[in-house]
C-alpha cells in the first residue's frame, strides 16, 4: 500500500482516517476541499490536478477523469504488459480510493429542488473512479462509505488489507453506484413535461437488502429470503430486534407485518392477534393484560399457534399469561425484564422488539410504505398505500337513528381493524374489541355469517354490537344478515346504486348507519 486517493463530499471521519494512512507510509492524494482539510490538518497532500499535470476545469466536472488516474486504478499488477504500459507513460499505481459521490439523493429530498439543483448533484468522476476501483479489487481497495474506515484501517496496521475484505468491499462499491444510478433514473423519469413529478416514475428501480436467507419459503419447496428496504422507515418490522425464539420464517415474518401493522395504528393500549394475515382477535385494554385477553377472546381457536402484537410494553403479568398459550410470534415496543424472564421458559416462541420513534404512537405512520407492490407475471402493480386514517368529522350519519358517542368509539374501532382484514370483510364490534371477523369470501354475505358463526363459537353475544364492512353493501341481504345477528349500528363506505335502498332497510330494522366514503379492500 503506498498511494491512495481521497476525494468525498461527506468527510465525515475523513481526517482521522487519513492520518492512520500517513502514520503506515501512504502517499496522499486528493481533490478541491478534502486536500483542503488535510492539508490544513498538516498533512502532506498532494492534488490531482499536479498528479496528472492537467488542470481541473468547467467548474470542477472534469478533475479526475484522466488516464494517470484511472491507469493507476485499473492496471492489472500480475500482467507484465499493464505494468509496462503505466512505466512507458510515467504513470504509478494508486492502491487505494477513498470516494463518497455528490449527495445527489439529500439534493432532490429537499422541498423546491430544482432540475439543475438536481443535475449539478449527478457525480460523474467519482463513480468512473469508484467503478474503476472495484473492477481491479484484487489489487485496489475501494472505500465508499465512512463505516469501512476503522476496519480497514485496522487491517492495514495489521499488515494488509486481505482479499476477502477487498471483494467485499468491491461488491459494496458496485452497490452503491447501483442505488446512485438508481435514485438517479427514479429522480429523472419521475419528472412531469409541466416540472411536476410523478409518484409512479417511467422506470421503477426497486433498491432492498438482504437481511437473511429464509429456510423455505411459503411452503417447503419453495426458497425464499428476507429484505429490507434501502432506507428502512423507524418503526417498521425490518428495524425489529429478535430477542429470543428460532429463527423467523416467511410466513412469520408476513403475519408479523399484518399483526404489526394493525396494532400500530391504534393510540391507547391494544392488542392484535393475526392468524394467516387476518386479525382474529383486537382489542383495546388499560393495559397489555387486559387487551390480550379481550382479544383473545374473540376467537381462541383460531388464536392458537398465532401471531401476537402490542403496541405498549408488554409487563409480567401479560408476558405470563401470554406464554400459557402456544404461540409463533410476540412482538411489542418494549418489554419488562420480568417479562422476558416469564417468556424465556418459551424458547421457540420468537420475541420481537420494535423500537417507538421520537413521540410516541402517531410518528409511527412514518413507518407505513408510501407504496404497495404485487407482483404479477413478467410485471408489477404499485399503488400508493392504504394509509387512509378516518375521522370522526369525515362520518355521514344517512339513517333516521343516529349512533350513540359509545357506538361511534365502537363503529371507528370496527372500521379501523375491517382495513386490516382481507376482502371481503365484516368485521363486528363492542366494547373496544372484535366480537367476530369474517374475512376473505367470495361473498359479502358469507363474511358476515362466518362473523357471527366464530362469534357463537366464543360464546360471545353480538347483541347491540358495531358492524364494519370494508366495502359498500349491494343490497339489503347483507345488512339483513348482520342485523339479524345482533348489529345495532352499521359503517361502510356507501357508494352502491342501491345505497338507498340499503339506508331504507337499516331505517326499517332500526339501527343506524354512518358511511366514510372510503373503500378499504385488501386482496
Amino acid at each position: 500500500m503506498t498511494t491512495a486517493l481521497i476525494s468525498v463530499s461527506d468527510k465525515t471521519g475523513v481526517l482521522e482516517f487519513a492520518r492512520g494512512l500517513h502514520a503506515l507510509g501512504v502517499k496522499l492524494l486528493s481533490t478541491g476541499g478534502t486536500a483542503k482539510l488535510l492539508a490544513e490538518a498538516g498533512l502532506p497532500v498532494t492534488e490531482v490536478a499536479e498528479h496528472t499535470g492537467f488542470p481541473e476545469m468547467l467548474d470542477g466536472r472534469v478533475k479526475t477523469l484522466h488516464p494517470v488516474i484511472h491507469g493507476g486504478l485499473l492496471a492489472r499488477r500480475d500482467l507484465p504488459a499493464h505494468v509496462k504500459a503505466l512505466q512507458a507513460h510515467g504513470i504509478t499505481t494508486i492502491d487505494l480510493l477513498v470516494v463518497n459521490l455528490y449527495p445527489f439523493e439529500a439534493t432532490v429530498a429537499k422541498p423546491g429542488c430544482t432540475l439543475e439543483d438536481a443535475i449539478e448533484n449527478i457525480d460523474i468522476g467519482g463513480p468512473a473512479m469508484v467503478r474503476s476501483a472495484a473492477k481491479n479489487w484484487k489489487d485496489v481497495a475501494v472505500l465508499t462509505d465512512a463505516s469501512q474506515y476503522e476496519g480497514v484501517l485496522a487491517e492495514l496496521q495489521a499488515g494488509g488489507i486481505s482479499q476477502a475484505t477487498r471483494f467485499a468491499l468491491s461488491v459494496a462499491a458496485f452497490n452503491r453506484i447501483s442505488n446512485y444510478d438508481g435514485a438517479i433514473s427514479d429522480y429523472l423519469s419521475s419528472l412531469q413535461p409541466d416540472g411536476t413529478r410523478s409518484a409512479f416514475p417511467a422506470q421503477s428501480n426497486g433498491r432492498f437488502v438482504k437481511l437473511q436467507d429464509l429456510r423455505y419459503g411459503e411452503n417447503p419447496h419453495q426458497a425464499a429470503a428476507f429484505y429490507r428496504d434501502l432506507h428502512p422507515a423507524p418503526g417498521s418490522l425490518v428495524t425489529a430486534t429478535q430477542l429470543q425464539g428460532k429463527e423467523l420464517s416467511y410466513n412469520n415474518i408476513a403475519d408479523a407485518d399484518a399483526a404489526w401493522e394493525c396494532v400500530k395504528s391504534f393510540d391507547t393500549p391494544a392488542c392484535v392477534i393475526v392468524k394467516h394475515a387476518n386479525p382474529c382477535g383486537v382489542a383495546l385494554g388499560a393495559n397489555a393484560l387486559q387487551a390480550y385477553e379481550k382479544a383473545w377472546k374473540t376467537d381462541p381457536t383460531s388464536a392458537f399457534g398465532g401471531i401476537i402484537a402490542f403496541n405498549c410494553e408488554v409487563d409480567a403479568a401479560a408476558a405470563e399469561l401470554v406464554s400459557k398459550q402456544f404461540l409463533e410470534v410476540l412482538i411489542a415496543p418494549s418489554y419488562s425484564a420480568e417479562a422476558l424472564a416469564a417468556l424465556a421458559a418459551k424458547k421457540n416462541v420468537r420475541v420481537l422488539q420494535i423500537a417507538l420513534p421520537p413521540g410516541g404512537h402517531t410518528p409511527w405512520l412514518q413507518g407505513r410504505n408510501a407504496h404497495d407492490v404485487k407482483r404479477v407475471g413478467s410485471g408489477l402493480l404499485i399503488q400508493d398505500a392504504d394509509n387512509h386514517e378516518l375521522a370522526r368529522s369525515e362520518l355521514k350519519v344517512v339513517t333516521k337513528k343516529q349512533p350513540t358517542p359509545a357506538q361511534l368509539d365502537d363503529l371507528l374501532f370496527a372500521w379501523k381493524v375491517a382495513k386490516y382484514v382481507k376482502s371481503n370483510a365484516i368485521v363486528f364490534c363492542g366494547g373496544g374489541m372484535t366480537l367476530g371477523v369474517g374475512a376473505g369470501q367470495m361473498s359479502r354475505i358469507d363474511s358476515a355469517r362466518i362473523a357471527s358463526i366464530k362469534s357463537e363459537n366464543a360464546g360471545l353475544s353480538l347483541k347491540g354490537s358495531a358492524v364494519a364492512s370494508d366495502a359498500f353493501f349491494p343490497f339489503r341481504d347483507g345488512l339483513d344478515v348482520v342485523v339479524d345477528a345482533g348489529a345495532s349500528c352499521v359503517i361502510h363506505p356507501g357508494g352502491s346504486m342501491r345505497d338507498d335502498e340499503v339506508i331504507a332497510a337499516a331505517d326499517e330494522r332500526g339501527i343506524a348507519m354512518v358511511l366514510t366514503g372510503v373503500r378499504h379492500f385488501r386482496h
